[in-house]
């Protein structure tokens, strides 16, 4: 076990010793574990992009609950994704886990040329999203299976993410990681090494990448949150600034449906 440690602002601000990543571990395997036994269901569907998120997802389930309850689901939507089903193929064979592949290319291109529907990146990029999600529904509900999502906390608290689609879930055990903790936890869990070097993408294009798209490495995002966190979300600089009106901007992912429900 490594030396690493994994917290949030308050634990630096109160000087509380942060978790060690073993303990982190135990307590992920455990809500992941406690979902499928509260639910009554069988195990878990993991959509399987290739990225760390998802391989990282995918290793902690199958700490949780076992290979044998853990179904990965690679659903290419393009062709700029190809090396990603490869990256998919060498985590589930390293983890013993079952892989289904189900393209989605001709299903999205379908949707995407019906009369009256938006074709932009965008639109396309989150129509692929939501399909995406739709497929780990229908694979999960056949095989009496929850859906584990693979978001984190870098993400989630600036809304890069597809409302219903990405950030659909019934369990999410990274959403209150940082990328930074994401990538410790994949050293720990031994992750294949060029599934944590390559660079994160949806793979919606040829060339795109995460960092491209957000317009800051997440170094900077990471170190951006968790001075807001310290803080109390007054920015300190510029960046904080930037990162603060992403916050705001896509505070409408985070909240329930607006409703009158009693």
């Amino acid at each position: 076990m490594t030396d690493n440690m994994i917290g949030n602002a308050e634990d630096e601000l109160t000087g509380d010793c942060c978790l060690c990543i073993g303990c982190e571990i135990v307590k992920i395997k455990d809500l992941i574990r406690n979902a499928v036994w509260e639910s009554g269901t069988e195990g878990v569907v993991i959509g399987i992009s290739g990225g760390i998120d998802s391989a990282v997802a995918c290793a902690l389930a199958v700490k949780a609950v076992g290979k044998e309850r853990v179904t990965g689901v690679s659903m290419p939507a393009s062709a700029a994704g190809a090396g990603d089903a490869d990256d998919a193929e060498l985590l589930c064979s390293t983890l013993g886990v079952e892989l289904l592949t189900i393209p989605l290319e001709q299903t999205l291109s379908a949707f995407l040329s019906a009369p009256h529907i938006t074709n932009t990146p965008l639109s396309a990029g989150n129509a692929a999203a939501r399909l995406r999600m739709v497929t780990l529904y229908n694979v999960a509900a056949a095989r009496n299976r929850l859906v584990c999502g693979t978001s984190n906390k870098t993400e989630y608290l600036i809304g890069y993410s597809t409302k219903w689609g990405d950030g659909a879930a019934d369990v999410q055990p990274l959403l209150h990681l940082y990328k930074k903790d994401v990538y410790a936890l994949a050293e720990e869990l031994e992750i294949p090494e060029r599934i944590i070097k390559k660079a994160p993408s949806a793979g919606f294009f040829e060339g795109q990448t995460d960092e491209q798209e957000i317009g800051m490495t997440y170094e900077e995002l990471d170190a951006a949150l968790f001075s807001l966190e310290l803080n109390e979300y007054q920015p300190q600089n510029e960046t904080e600034c930037l990162v603060l009106s992403m916050m705001q901007k896509s505070e409408h992912k985070r909240n329930p449906p607006k409703n009158r429900f009693k």
